[in-house]
Order: structure tokens, then sequence, then C-alpha cells
């Protein structure tokens, strides 16, 4: 399985910063998406904290992010400087969630937030999942990704009992699970079936 993936510029806006309007200059050049090295949490931390303050990303401490580097790739400009993130994390055996999916402020609007999606849906398939889903602010982005809204019955009820004793906050904002409401707020639940 190759570790990269070069993407040419675009000018689709890039997803996961809470802005709509798309921003950036439309080109730059390419991007290469490759898998997360442990050197890039502090990155990613810096990159996402911004996101945090606004409740548009979920905040993540150092120790959670390092534990699901795995999870993670990360979008690298021509020169190898990181612009953009974006994790999978597998629920079930049929079903992942887009996670962290975040780019560069000064780099929207270049095709950035695709090329990382692209990727995170090529690593779902790889894995064997057949369905994709996101807690987002960034509705436009996804439905141009093919995603729909949806209701939260995404699993059936005996998956449902088995995810619930997760400790992970993700599959709790997943199941909607009241302790995590004021982190969900506003967000939309899509889906996609790969």
């Amino acid at each position: 399985m190759p570790d990269t993936t070069p993407a040419p510029a675009s000018t689709a806006p890039a997803a996961g910063l809470g802005a709509s309007a798309e921003r950036g200059s439309g080109s730059g050049g390419s991007v290469t998406v490759r898998r997360a090295r442990t050197s890039d949490i502090p990155w990613i931390q810096k990159l996402t904290e911004p996101l945090v303050q606004e409740r548009v990303l979920l905040g993540k401490d150092s120790v959670v992010l390092y534990e699901a580097v795995q999870e993670f790739r990360i979008a690298v400009d021509e020169n190898g400087t990181p612009v953009g993130c974006g994790a999978l994390h597998v629920f079930w055996e049929d079903l992942g969630e887009v996670r962290t999916l975040a780019v560069d402020r000064e780099h929207l609007g270049r095709g950035i937030g695709h090329a990382l999606l692209e990727r995170i849906e090529t690593d779902a398939r790889e894995l064997g999942l057949s369905r994709l889903f996101c807690l987002t602010f960034e509705v436009s982005f996804f439905e141009r990704h093919d995603f729909v809204a949806s209701p939260l019955s995404l699993v059936a009820p005996e998956v449902y009992a088995e995810l619930v004793r997760s400790p992970d906050e993700g599959v709790a904002e997943f199941l909607d699970l009241a302790r995590v409401k004021p982190n969900t707020l506003g967000n939309t639940r899509m889906l996609k079936h790969l």
C-alpha cells in the first residue's frame, strides 16, 4: 500500500475550519498526503487549537493524539510543510468516522481538504468499511463529496449496546449521549456509503 497520494490543487474549499467561505488563491502547486508521524502531533495541536476554542473541533489531549497517530493523514505542500490533517476512526465492522479534518487557514481553497478526504475514503475502503460518517459544521463541503444528512440511528440496537461501553468521546458524540451534548450543538451528522 503506497504511503503517499499526490493530489493536484483545485479551487474546492477545504473542510474542518468552521468557515464556509472559500479562502485562498485557488492555486499553489500540489499537496501530498502521507501517514502522520509522531513528530506531527505538536503541529496538529497547533493547527486545531483555534478550532477547539471556536468549538468547531473537539479538543484532544496529547496522549490521545499520540495513541491515534496511526489514524491520521497529513497533507504537505511541495516544500514538505504540513498544511492539513484528517483522521479515520473505525467504529464497527462497516462504519468509520472522518475526524479532525482541518486545513491551515492560509491554505484554504486549494483542494487540500478534498485531497485529505479522498485519502481517508481510500483508507476506509482498504479496511473493508462501507460507510463513513462525520459530525460537522462544514455541511456544503461534505455534500460536495456525496455525504448526506443522516438520522441518529446509524447502527442496530445490539451494536449501539456495544458502542455505548466505549470510553472514546467521539463514540459518545456519535451516539448523541447527553454528556457530550455541549460539544455537538449545531453539528450536522452526515453519512456516505462507499
